[in-house]
């Protein structure tokens, strides 16, 4: 996790106008790792409210997979659905 310092010494008013907390920041980040400009508001939602160890897992997971999907976010969600549950077992 990055420190408040961190992502305000990042934080550019002219080009990041909208991004005012670190969880925004993280949510386009994840839109953008995953090609998926269109969902950038279902991401940012996510990083607010999933635990931030199960998003990169998710992330980790497509970034390393060796079938190149097209759709990167489909595989992302089916990932992070897979992810939930196994914890809901625990």
């Amino acid at each position: 996790m990055q420190s408040v310092s961190d992502v305000l010494k990042k934080f550019n008013p002219v080009q990041d106008k909208y991004i005012s907390r670190e969880f925004q920041a993280f949510g386009i980040y994840l839109s953008e790792e995953l090609n998926d400009y269109k969902h950038k508001s279902l991401y940012i939602k996510l990083a607010k409210t999933v635990h931030r160890s199960i998003l990169e897992k998710a992330l980790s997971y497509v970034k390393d997979a060796q079938t190149y999907s097209s759709n990167k976010g489909a595989l992302f969600m089916w990932k992070l659905k897979q992810l939930k549950e196994a914890g809901n077992r625990k």
